[in-house]
């Protein structure tokens, strides 16, 4: 399959999940694809396992979607610059606990990183800061705020 149309299709995980098109998504993914989520030190195998962590967020994040700014291909991988925004307006559930809504507005940036097998994505790996994401919805303290 030509870059070109593995970038489209790359492209298509950010599109249906700022949707909220879950079948969409998931019609993407291989059945046993793996989503290595690097800032929760999440790893999540098989389709619906994906659908449903990515789900998670869109619950926390309503409002959330993303937006992508620089593609790269090679071969059978593809590699996305997104920017992610949204207000947190539901629970989050994360690597620190669960933290309720705080109404906060975020913008993270992310790079994420997608393996093909054939026209099907077989691997998701999505590097973004976790740090930034929560001090911008306040569950953390800010760089250089005092205590």
């Amino acid at each position: 399959m030509a870059t070109q149309d593995l970038t489209q299709i790359a492209r298509e995980i950010v599109t249906t999940y700022t949707a909220g098109d879950w079948t969409a998504f998931k019609d993407l993914l291989t059945p046993d694809a793996t989503y290595d989520e690097v800032g929760t030190q999440r790893k999540i195998q098989g389709a619906d396992s994906v659908v449903s962590a990515l789900q998670g967020w869109k619950k926390a994040m309503t409002d959330s979607g993303g937006t992508v700014s620089k593609t790269f291909a090679s071969g059978d991988m593809v590699a996305l610059e997104i920017t992610w925004q949204g207000t947190q307006n539901g629970t989050f559930t994360g690597p620190t606990g669960t933290i309720p809504p705080s109404g906060k507005r975020q913008t993270t940036r992310a790079a994420m990183i997608v393996q093909f097998q054939g026209n099907k994505i077989r691997e998701i790996h999505h590097y973004f800061d976790m740090v930034s994401f929560l001090s911008q919805i306040g569950a953390m303290p800010t760089a250089g705020a005092r205590t």
